[in-house]
């Protein structure tokens, strides 16, 4: 058995043995076998719309004693929520904008989460009494950024279709979920996710360092709906630092959602450690619930999402249709089909949306189906992007081998 203390140590002298997550999933199924000398920490990764996530910002809004405090606030046109310290006459609003908060149908909190973050002029607007206020700020330009989730990184999350005639609008579908069960919404990183890896939280303790959207930040503790069965994580970290690649807005059908990355080290202390490391996709349930009532009508597993499935969107021009408007660049949740009809793979998040409207094909992607009542229902749309989040493990993995990511003492 090894200790957080001496793993630490080992960090510290260059020797700490750490994989990355996806690499060390496949070294699994390869079928090589690790004893608790062979590895230290295992760096496990998620990124996919995550509901629960917040700013708390100060935001400067005109000279000290211009006004007494603000009633209301936007910023980019998203509504924000002043207070709860009023910075009396100080020019200065502390606020909450929840990365839900639309201004738009197209625009909410985690678009401008990413615009902030990537430096973009922010347009800002607050009523105080019973004038309007105006200012143009960049995130450089905020005292106090940073980011919180009320819960993020789920152990386990549900897959959902839609059992009723017709249309239902839903986070969980950028169209809307077609039924009776026509198609399936995924969410989970499945093997790679943290929680599923360390499902005791003996790595994940309030305190503990992580990456959150490629930013140093902290667990803070469980997050709201957090159970035993279904534990995750209220992480937090400062804005400076993030990487707009992993964050941003997602667009469904019922408004702007907002996604969020989070990476965690998991700790090899033990075979318990070791156990709990041995998960693949296979063996991971993913129950498929009624979006209506959330029940679930049947149990199926993420290999199904992640195993032999495409990572990418695959184009062929040649087969456009020359709809007008463009199906699939309409519905882009990231807005990354351009109007040459390339994607722009910075953004795409392989939801795999526009291969589910494109008549022509021009756009495909195969993601997979579950068995549901004696017949293959296809997956239509992932919420979680599982290549970034492999990408962040290798971050992780990175910083802690060259000594620049430490656990605290004494955990």
């Amino acid at each position: 058995m090894k200790t957080k203390r001496e793993i630490n140590e080992k960090i510290r002298e260059g020797n700490a043995i750490v994989i990355p997550g996806a690499e060390y999933k496949k070294r699994l199924r390869e079928g090589e076998t690790f004893s608790v000398d062979d590895v230290d920490i295992v760096t496990c990764g998620t990124c996919g719309v995550m509901s629960g996530t917040y700013a708390v910002l100060t935001v400067p809004v005109a000279p000290p004693k211009t006004f007494r405090k603000a009633k209301s606030l936007l910023l980019n046109g998203v509504p924000a929520y002043p207070g709860p310290c009023p910075n009396e006459r100080l020019g200065l609003v502390d606020c909450i904008i929840y990365g839900t908060a639309a201004r738009d149908k197209r625009y909410g909190g985690g678009h401008l989460f990413a615009d902030l973050v990537g430096g973009n002029e922010i347009e800002v607007e607050a009523d105080a009494d019973g004038r309007r206020y105006t200012n143009n700020i960049t995130l450089s330009e905020c005292t106090f950024a940073r980011l919180h989730t009320t819960r993020a990184a789920y152990k386990n999350y549900t897959a959902y279709l839609s059992q009723d005639h017709g249309i239902t609008r839903t986070i969980f579908s950028v169209t809307g979920l077609l039924g009776p069960c026509r198609e399936i919404s995924v969410s989970g990183c499945g093997e790679i996710n943290p929680i599923q890896n360390d499902p005791a939280l003996r790595s994940l303790t309030p305190g503990t360092p992580i990456l959150v959207n490629g930013a140093n930040g902290i667990v803070t503790g469980t997050g709201t709906r957090s159970t035993m069965e279904r534990p995750n994580l209220a992480v937090s970290a400062d804005m400076s630092g993030m990487d707009t690649r992993m964050m941003g807005g997602f667009i469904t059908s019922d408004g702007p959602e907002c996604l969020t990355s989070v990476a965690a080290a998991i700790l090899v202390l033990d075979s318990a450690s070791l156990d709990c490391l041995k998960t693949l996709d296979e063996s991971i349930e993913l129950p498929v619930a009624a979006i209506k009532d959330r029940k679930t009508i049947v149990s199926s597993h993420y290999g199904r999402v992640w195993q032999g499935t495409d990572r990418g969107v695959h184009i062929d021009s040649s087969r456009c249709l020359g709809c007008i408007p463009c199906g699939a660049r309409s519905i882009c949740p990231a807005e990354a089909i351009l109007e040459d009809q390339s994607i722009d793979r910075v953004r795409c998040l392989a939801c795999g949306a526009c291969g589910s409207v494109c008549e022509g094909e021009v756009y495909t992607i195969h993601l997979g189906s579950m068995m549901i009542f004696n017949q293959e229902v296809p997956i239509t749309l992932r919420q979680s992007n599982r290549t970034r989040a492999e990408r962040l493990c290798r971050r992780l993995a990175e910083r802690i081998s060259t000594g620049a990511f430490l656990l605290p003492e004494g955990l």
